[in-house]
């Protein structure tokens, strides 16, 4: 496929792009929809909290494993037909997992979601950055980026809306329709790719990889429920990941066909790239995960409040989007991702200043200014990523991509979770070792009357109040990390060039304005 890609006409890129948009965002939506539905699944299914929370790991852990094999799919059946298989496979599996009636069968099926899900977002990528020119890869990206970032931010709202107006199934039904649509788009439109019959499967690199990131998923699902490393089963998953991972990484360097090829990693703006979308993928879920038990547990916002107060994040983030869209070409992509790190660390700064009290024009406020931060580095990230990668690559890169964005939103909601249960755990003990009948403070005439320490109630009403300010702290310290682990990752940015064609542009723009 030539560079300028398959769409030759604006005609034909806008219909490519809405036929694989509605497949990306499909997918990306599912990734939290489900989350707000939970406690409804749960009653339904009778089961227990460790036991519905597989509703949601299953789907990870799956995907996780089957990112990767996406390029040597694509290559081996044709990218056209394998984007059919899996937008048709995630539709019918969310029917199945909309009338599952038992705990196993939405387990299953939640599987399988994940098994044809995961090629979704690597393909319509690549599918983009060969429809466009390199000069429009900034644009495509932006638009590609909108449903990437937008399916996960507005999850908990529609998840919320179709939970308490409906049924948590439609949670799931609410795919067919995009699914639909998105099988007559891809198949009218988006063209075929020739096979590549010659491409071997490296099978033993596979499951290698595969028992990597099974091993990792299991350590990071069940740590805080076995107290991590003073677990057995933690360590033993803690060294058979290692033990995979390393195995996989000798395998790809020595095998005839490895399953990843070692020459994606030889493209230094790609290498960076990865390692900053790690942490996007921290911030991005693990704040979205942390928010909603702040605002419910802690304020006690009702579930569509929290859906609705959380929907403007999605507004910053198209509107940075749109913007960057016109100023890819223009504008070095490195500045813009680090103002997009400053936008996010403030408003993860002001996040760590938060009480119980907090108004909610300042959740919307920080909401939209995060969104805004993201959005700016988002999509300037995958242009300058992929501008300097080989073509042959890109599949297999943008699988790659997915997945250390997937690992990156695994490892920061277990890290968040653990600190936030840990620390509420030590803040309460520190606050009750001071909560005695003979401090003055506890004398004070406007101490409140439910605080009696002569009956069990005011001791548990006490008990109550302390255990909400300890968790209040408890999360203003995760809020707190997350902003250090972003500007932490400010420094990559000096290792990254300026892609080629932006540095052209703006040599072009200056020799025009100098000979006007």
């Amino acid at each position: 496929m030539s560079d300028a890609g398959a769409g030759s006409t604006p005609l034909g890129r806008g219909l490519i792009t809405v036929s694989v948009m509605l497949a990306t965002v499909m997918q990306t939506l599912d990734t939290t929809i489900a989350n707000v539905a939970l406690p409804h699944m749960q009653g339904s299914m009778s089961a227990t909290q460790d036991q519905i929370a597989w509703v949601l790991t299953s789907y990870i852990v799956v995907a996780a494993i089957m990112t990767p094999p996406t390029g040597v799919l694509a290559a081996r059946l044709g990218r056209k037909r394998l984007f059919l298989i899996a937008v048709a496979g995630f539709t019918v599996a969310s029917m199945l997992c909309g009338a599952a009636a038992s705990l196993s069968e939405i387990v299953l099926f939640r599987m399988l979601q994940g098994a044809f899900g995961a090629a979704l977002v690597p393909l319509s990528q690549s599918i983009l950055l060969d429809t466009y020119p390199r000069e429009k890869h900034g644009g495509a990206m932006a638009i590609w980026g909108i449903g990437v970032m937008i399916g996960p931010i507005l999850g908990p709202t529609l998840g919320g809306y179709l939970t308490e107006y409906y049924n948590w199934r439609w949670v799931f039904y609410i795919n067919l329709p995009f699914g639909i649509l998105a099988l007559l788009g891809i198949f009218a439109f988006v063209p075929a790719t020739p096979k590549d019959s010659s491409r071997r499967f490296d099978l033993f690199g596979f499951a290698l990889l595969s028992l990597a990131i099974g091993a990792l998923q299991m350590m990071l699902d069940r740590g805080e429920s076995q107290d991590w490393f003073s677990s057995p089963e933690i360590v033993i998953e803690a060294v058979l990941a290692g033990l995979f991972l390393y195995m996989f990484i000798v395998q790809m360097y020595t095998a005839r066909n490895p399953f990843i090829e070692p020459g994606l990693f030889r493209d230094r703006n790609f290498t960076v790239g990865l390692l900053l979308i790690f942490v996007v993928g921290i911030v991005l879920l693990a704040t979205l995960a942390l928010l909603p038990p702040f605002l419910q547990n802690l304020i006690g916002f009702p579930v569509l409040t929290t859906g609705y107060v959380l929907a403007p994040r999605g507004f910053g983030t198209m509107v940075a989007m749109m913007l960057v869209g016109r100023l890819i070409g223009r504008v070095d992509p490195r500045l813009m991702i680090l103002l997009g790190i400053g936008l996010t660390a403030l408003s993860l700064a002001e996040m760590s200043r938060f009480t119980i009290d907090v108004p909610v024009h300042l959740i919307v406020w920080t909401g939209i200014i995060q969104g805004f931060g993201l959005g700016f580095i988002f999509v300037p990230l995958t242009t300058t990523a992929f501008t300097t990668l080989e073509q042959r690559y890109r599949t297999e890169g943008t699988a790659m991509f997915s997945l250390m964005r997937n690992i990156g939103s695994s490892i920061g909601i277990s890290i968040v979770f653990t600190l936030l249960s840990q620390n509420t755990q030590a803040n309460h003990a520190g606050f009750a070792a001071l909560m005695t009948p003979f401090r003055d403070a506890m004398l004070y005439p406007f101490t409140p009357r439910a605080w009696n320490w002569h009956t069990t109630e005011g001791v548990m009403a006490l008990n109550g109040e302390v255990t909400r300010q300890a968790a209040t702290i408890a999360f203003l310290g995760d809020f707190t990390l997350m902003m250090w682990v972003m500007l932490g990752a400010a420094p990559l940015l000096l290792l990254m060039r300026r892609p080629e064609i932006t540095r052209k542009r703006s040599v072009a723009a200056t020799t025009t304005a100098a000979t006007d």
